[in-house]
């Protein structure tokens, strides 16, 4: 062989090599096609090289070492998806074998049935009506300056109080059923969250449209030309301006849309998708009886089991029922966010054609627990932002301070949530609510010192362990002031 000849073959071998060790090239891949362009660098680890070369060893990083850039780990999750299946199916079974079957899907209507007489929840929440009746004729009047603007806070003042304080003045008299109770109270809840933003907002508009009319020299007037009241009732794209909202229908579409912040224009979907409405509707009935299964089938015997190691402080046995009481109340709670948040709310802005859909954010991946308050309920979100901290920046109040306040707003609610459909002011729901002011300075600075997984990490604990304690607490409690012999 000449001399130019093995110069070439080198040269050719050098070539391979240099080909070989930058990754990019193998014989022939065993798996898809290597020279795709659309192929992704997940998809080209998939391709294994034969190792068939002479030369089989290139420089190449261990998948686990964070130089190697690798960061799709579906399997280990479909694995822990698995054992988390397996490892449930256990405890279920274990449940059927101790227990019995215990689900009664008619529960809820034989409870409602027992005894019609007691039902004060259900007047609650028809004579709810008049609220909304006297909150928009304080705005009706308040915009033909029948009264002062004084006058109409001190009105609407009155009337927001009255709709916070009537549902404990109503259950705490008679013997009303918890469930209905709870309903009830979240039912004047959100009316009072959207009486205020009512109220708010048109004072917002109303002082806008003084001041527009004060730059034009011209004189109010609520009427209206015929002409523009057809364009308004003809085409659903024009914009209705203050005070031409101030209609009942307009009221009462806001009352019944998924949202607690006012505005007299919403976008509008042009129709309504009756598969998609299906579907939620599909949703709601079968998760809101699995739920109730769940309970019946699951929660319920543990907390019976509860009571007495809890009356006599057997540590040991208290923090096992809390531990084999936090799974399925987390799934309970999973499902019943998906059922409000994405089903019920969806299925009702459907029905209204109400086009804004961000019910919630990516709460899942929530690395601090201020994120996750902020993802996981967006219409409580914007109504805190909207109406009590935005305004408290604007006269002054700090950043800190602000959000104290709209940590302490919720703890009162949440309070009050529980405290009067049971009963009971134990204010332990207020104290969980305001263990999380610190909790997520703590969460903000492990997701900064050490990495956002550890602080998405706290978030799940405090979500998995911190309902269970709450739990534990009232119901025993409960149990205690309904039955005098616990044992």
């Amino acid at each position: 062989m000449s001399k130019n000849d093995e110069g070439s073959n080198l040269r050719k071998r050098k070539t391979n090599r240099s080909i070989s060790t930058s990754g990019e090239s193998f014989e022939e891949p065993i798996f898809g096609n290597e020279n795709s362009k659309s192929e992704t660098k997940h998809e080209k680890l998939k391709v294994i090289p034969t190792y068939g070369t002479k030369v089989c060893h290139n420089a190449r990083p261990s998948l686990f070492s964070t130089s190697s850039g690798f960061d799709d780990y579906r399997g280990f999750l479909n694995l822990c998806v698995v054992l988390l299946v397996i490892s449930n199916a256990r405890v279920f079974l274990e449940n059927i074998k101790n227990y019995g079957i215990l689900v009664d899907p008619l529960q809820w209507l034989t409870a409602v049935l027992h005894n019609p007489y007691q039902w004060p929840n259900l007047l609650l929440v028809l004579g709810s009506s008049v609220f909304i009746f006297l909150a928009f004729h304080i705005e009706r009047h308040l915009a033909k300056n029948h009264i002062s603007a004084r006058t109409g806070i001190y009105l609407h003042s009155i009337n927001l109080l009255v709709v916070i304080l009537l549902p404990p003045f109503q259950i705490l008299q008679l013997d009303a059923n918890p469930v209905g109770s709870l309903f009830s109270c979240s039912f004047y809840v959100v009316l009072f969250l959207k009486l205020w933003s009512y109220a708010q907002t048109n004072k917002w508009y109303r002082d806008a449209y003084i001041k527009a009319l004060s730059k034009r020299r011209i004189h109010r007037t609520m009427s209206m030309p015929s002409s523009q009241l057809r364009n308004i009732r003809d085409n659903s794209t024009v914009l209705v301006q203050y005070p031409y909202n101030l209609s009942y229908r307009n009221l009462m579409y806001f009352i019944a849309a998924p949202t607690l912040c006012y505005e007299a224009n919403y976008p509008r979907n042009e129709s309504i998708n009756k598969s998609y409405l299906a579907r939620r509707v599909v949703e709601i009935l079968f998760l809101s009886q699995l739920q109730l299964a769940l309970i019946q089938q699951w929660v319920v015997p543990v907390l019976q089991k509860s009571i007495l190691p809890i009356h006599n402080f057997e540590g040991y046995y208290v923090v096992e029922r809390l531990l084999k009481l936090s799974v399925p109340n987390h799934f309970i709670w999973l499902v019943f966010f998906y059922v409000f948040f994405h089903s019920v709310l969806n299925a009702m802005a459907e029905v209204l054609k109400f086009a804004d859909r961000e019910f919630y954010r990516d709460w899942w991946n929530a690395d601090t627990i201020a994120y996750f308050w902020q993802a996981w309920n967006i219409p409580v979100h914007k109504w805190c932002v909207r109406h009590v901290y935005k305004p408290l920046l604007s006269i002054g109040v700090s950043k800190f301070m602000a959000q104290i306040s709209v940590f302490m707003l919720s703890a009162f609610f949440h309070e009050y949530l529980v405290s009067i459909p049971l009963h009971m002011f134990k204010f332990w729901a207020f104290f969980g609510m305001t263990m999380q002011i610190p909790l997520t300075f703590f969460s903000v600075w492990v997701s900064k010192r050490f990495s956002s997984n550890y602080g998405n990490m706290i978030v799940w604990m405090s979500l998995i362990l911190g309902q269970p304690v709450a739990i534990l607490a009232y119901v025993y409690h409960y149990y205690v002031t309904s039955y005098t012999n616990v044992s």
